[in-house]
């Protein structure tokens, strides 16, 4: 009896600490949001800097198909990432509920740079959503090579919002450089 007495007064105490989180995770709303894919979580780490240095919301983008380390050998011109590469019309299908823009002012839209562009997938995102009104911040990560025509293809696909040039981080960018690229966006 004292067991079932005291597991009830434990779900109960577990739902009432759910449904406060959810109340003040929609009354904490940011709006700016941190939208980033990564594949090998170079990306992700700066994504989450990027989020926790602006108390931004954050989306991953996640592939319906995930990416092995095979898919994204650039030296096999057969690899999945090399194929979707080659075929500009290609979109990888994203996972999940669509996301919801609603009172976001400014998006930072982080990617790695393959083969000097953006992921086939990034394309898959910014064609899905009307960005109108929209700052929409672009940055990529890459050992050596630059934003090449990344951030132009992005605003060309997405076909609104005000887009801002993007910029280049390698996965060591010290915190102090990332405050500062974030404090000359605005």
């Amino acid at each position: 009896m004292k067991k079932n007495i005291f597991f009830s007064f434990l779900t109960a105490i577990i739902l009432l600490v759910s449904v406060m989180n959810s109340v003040s995770a929609e009354e904490s709303h940011s709006d700016t949001l941190v939208v980033f894919f990564s594949a090998t979580g170079t990306t992700k780490n700066i994504a989450e800097r990027i989020a926790a240095m602006t108390n931004a919301d954050i989306y991953e983008i996640i592939p319906v198909q995930p990416y092995t380390d095979a898919d994204l050998n650039w030296n096999d011109s057969k690899s999945r990432t090399s194929i979707e590469t080659a075929d500009a019309g290609c979109r990888p299908e994203i996972e999940g509920d669509p996301l919801d823009l609603e009172g976001y002012s400014t998006i930072y839209i982080g990617y790695p740079i393959w083969w000097g562009d953006i992921p086939r997938i990034m394309s898959t995102f910014v064609e899905s959503y009307d960005f109108e009104e929209i700052t929409m911040i672009p940055f990529c990560t890459s050992m050596s090579s630059g934003v090449g025509q990344s951030d132009k293809h992005l605003k060309e696909q997405a076909e609104n919002g005000n887009w801002m040039k993007g910029t280049r981080f390698s996965s060591s960018i010290s915190d102090a450089d990332l405050q500062d690229w974030i404090n000359n966006q605005k």
